[in-house]
């Protein structure tokens, strides 16, 4: 599951893709406008910077920018510098990969085959969606057909639980 801070790094991330190239933005506005607690939104900015997504100017015209173009942020590497692997167990990890205490044969472990399929699915969409991608579907929003098989995937799926 995505936690908030990553939730609220993408969140900023988009915002940041949406102003001008070598413009910046200040942390009130990107927290107030994606209703981001603003303490939180500097420590992710902060290792946003740190793993070189964003640069920060201090001082008059200062804030934060983009270090790169929005098309060449993958959505997974965005992920991966705020919450670590994809993958829902360690066993299943590509980049922290650790063999389970607890599973003598991890060839035939169901729950490790299952979890790299859901890996395998989760970095297909997030590693070939770039910022760009993303902002760009959040403008566009969805259309009330897809809204709609939304709401009903979704109350099968309650169904089933």
């Amino acid at each position: 599951m995505l936690t908030k801070k990553a939730k609220y790094g993408l969140k900023a991330m988009a915002y940041l893709a949406g102003i001008e190239p070598g413009q910046t933005a200040l942390v009130a506005d990107i927290a107030a406008s994606n209703q981001i607690p603003k303490k939180f939104l500097d420590a992710i900015l902060s290792e946003l910077r740190n793993a070189g997504f964003v640069h920060s100017k201090k001082g008059k015209g200062g804030g934060y920018m983009l270090a790169r173009l929005p098309e060449q942020i993958a959505v997974g590497d965005l992920v991966r510098a705020l919450d670590g692997p994809l993958a829902p167990i360690q066993c299943a990890s590509k980049r922290l990969y650790r063999k389970c205490d607890d599973c003598p044969d991890e060839c035939h472990c169901p729950v490790r085959l299952v979890m790299l399929k859901a890996r395998d699915a989760i970095a297909q969409v997030l590693d070939n969606t770039s910022l760009a991608q993303m902002r760009a579907l959040g403008e566009a929003g969805l259309k009330p057909a897809e809204g709609k098989a939304a709401k009903s995937a979704a109350a099968a799926a309650m169904d089933m639980a």
